[in-house]
């Protein structure tokens, strides 16, 4: 398995987190990953994250997989109950703008791995809860790294907006590397 160097991640100015990577301490390598999947939402921050998944990926010959989650969609009609309301079409509309967003999305991961001399390749997953979603395209490629980025929120804006690195992170055996 390909190795890379304490000196290696000493010179890098990388502010993560990495959470189960094993470090042989005599050698002072530590063993990393082959097939790493990296949530991308289009966002500064998770452009950050894949940068990161690359740069990884081209110390240990590993492959890197971009993944992007879109939800399912939910009509809220008030007043619905006493009225019908044909929401198919409505429906139809989101799904084929939320599949055209996630298309530029990965379309961008790629051209991001294309400037720094590197592949990425893309998958959708559709209709679920990010965390959910990162989780199943990690299972389905096999993955042995998950990358992805957090805005480190804390207590209110934590509790309001969620986190799905924390969702991730509860739910995988896997090691998982945040991004800040």
């Amino acid at each position: 398995m390909p190795m890379i160097n304490q000196s290696d991640l000493d010179q890098s100015a990388v502010r993560c987190i990495v959470l189960g990577c094993k470090y042989n301490q005599g050698a002072k390598e530590f063993a990393m990953y082959s097939n790493i999947v990296c949530a991308v939402d289009g966002s500064e921050l998770s452009t950050k994250a894949l940068r990161h998944a690359l740069g990884l990926a081209a110390k240990t010959g590993g492959k890197v997989t971009a993944v992007t989650v879109t939800e399912p969609s939910i009509v809220l009609a008030p007043g619905a109950e006493i009225m019908m309301v044909d929401t198919s079409s409505i429906i139809a509309d989101l799904e084929k703008a939320k599949a055209e967003s996630a298309k530029g999305i990965l379309a961008d991961a790629e051209a991001a791995a294309k400037t720094a001399g590197a592949s990425v390749t893309g998958i959708h997953i559709a209709n679920s809860p990010a965390a959910e979603g990162i989780l199943q395209a990690a299972k389905e490629i096999k993955a042995d790294l998950v990358v992805m980025g957090s805005h480190g929120r804390r207590g209110l804006g934590r509790l309001l907006l969620g986190s799905q690195a924390a969702e991730v992170l509860a739910h995988t055996d896997l090691p998982v590397l945040i991004v800040k």
